[in-house]
């Protein structure tokens, strides 16, 4: 089996033990600063903002318009989700506390 652009050949145990290390690679978690950490929804809203206001001043009809509208929808949704989340887990907290 060729595995790689020189045509070296690999084994399928070699593979399988780079998809393992992928995949263990992407469920890592990340630890982010706190600042960075609470402004990520402020971040994806302001994007989400600015690729729509983009999309405004675009005179005519470019191939970029529609990746700008859906880029904008898919930021702004997701500042929507962390924001809700978060504040969702603080108000449970602040109601479990006596």
């Amino acid at each position: 089996m060729l595995g790689t652009a020189a045509g070296k050949a690999t084994g399928l145990n070699e593979t399988r033990h780079g998809t393992r290390r992928k995949r263990r690679l992407m469920a890592r978690k990340i630890w982010l600063p706190k600042l960075l950490y609470d402004a990520l929804p402020y971040f994806y809203l302001a994007s989400g903002l600015a690729a729509f206001f983009a999309t405004l001043y675009i005179t005519e009809w470019f191939w970029v318009l529609p990746h700008y509208l859906l880029f904008s929808i898919v930021c702004i949704h997701l500042a929507v989700i962390v924001y809700r989340r978060r504040h969702r887990s603080t108000r449970r907290q602040l109601e479990d506390t006596p």
